[in-house]
């Protein structure tokens, strides 16, 4: 396999083919990447969320509907926990475009933010400024995204936005890596056709305690889920679900949508889906593994 590596929205990619990518192929991935980073990163000042939470008006993008839609989802599944107006607490933590990383004090996210933003398949608008930070399902929607954009490309195709990726092709043995020590690893799941997405409180971290999964509720950052991973038919689902599986709702969600996952929380207990294919190195619902 050929391996392209670069970083892009934050985070480093790999893109893994049978063959090298022509330079035409490569730009068509990096400029699928600009577009949608153009449109949704909170972190960008030219970008139009940026601009929608400065001023209000419209965002027009295609990804608008399938973004805010799962949005309705996650929301409804965890009552209220996963909100996409969750930027300003972001902020307020000192996690915004800035980097502060110095936090003031918590923020709790509008809970009727279906209220302040309306959307089509592909607008968003909001009479008044409302920052939306997409990072739930942002990630894995632009893996889907970069995978349609390969559809040409023959073989086998791994693209990897930072952990979570999208396979296309047989089976890749992916390591689900220790939240409290990135050399282990709680186990290795068999990946094919099909995507996994991570999300855990080691990442994006800052301060003590302060990480980038917060509760809406609250403003502040969870504290008894550490990592999770989801297992999905696209990456857009299996990034949802692994944000979802940090609260309670999250695997009545992941059945609903037919995904598989593991989650381990802050003191070392391990839980996972009936039948997730996962070959574990800690036993399921033991305290081992935080610490030893």
């Amino acid at each position: 396999m050929a391996g392209w590596r670069f970083e892009a929205i934050g985070t480093h990619w790999e893109i893994e083919t049978a063959s090298p990518l022509p330079e035409a192929v490569r730009s068509a991935v990096s400029a699928e990447i600009e577009v949608f980073d153009r449109a949704w990163s909170r972190f960008r000042t030219d970008s139009d969320v940026t601009r929608l939470g400065r001023e209000g008006g419209a965002l027009r993008s295609p990804d608008a509907g399938p973004l805010l839609d799962t949005y309705v989802a996650l929301s409804d599944a965890t009552a209220g926990a996963v909100n996409p107006l969750v930027a300003d607490s972001l902020t307020a933590l000192g996690y915004g475009p800035d980097y502060t990383l110095v936090a003031g004090e918590p923020r709790v996210a509008p809970a009727a933010w279906t209220q302040r933003v309306a959307w089509t398949a592909e607008d968003v608008t909001a009479a008044s400024p409302a920052l939306l930070d997409v990072g739930a399902v942002g990630k894995g929607r632009l893996v889907d995204r970069v995978m349609a954009v390969l559809t040409a490309v023959p073989g086998d195709v791994v693209v990897d936005a930072g952990g979570d990726l999208r396979v296309r092709g047989p089976g890749v043995r992916v390591a689900l890596e220790h939240p409290y020590d990135a050399s282990r690893a709680i186990g290795v799941v068999e990946v094919g056709d099909a995507a996994l997405c991570a999300s855990a409180v080691n990442r994006r971290a800052w301060g003590d305690g302060l990480h980038h999964v917060l509760d809406a509720r609250t403003g502040l950052p969870v504290r008894t889920w550490a990592a999770t991973w989801a297992l999905a038919s696209d990456a857009m689902t299996a990034d949802a679900v692994a944000t979802a599986l940090f609260f309670d709702g999250g695997p009545a969600l992941a059945a609903t949508w037919g995904a598989g996952w593991v989650r381990m929380s802050t003191d070392g207990r391990v839980q996972r889906s009936p039948g997730f294919p996962a070959e574990l190195f800690i036993v399921e619902g033991s305290r081992r593994g935080a610490s030893d």
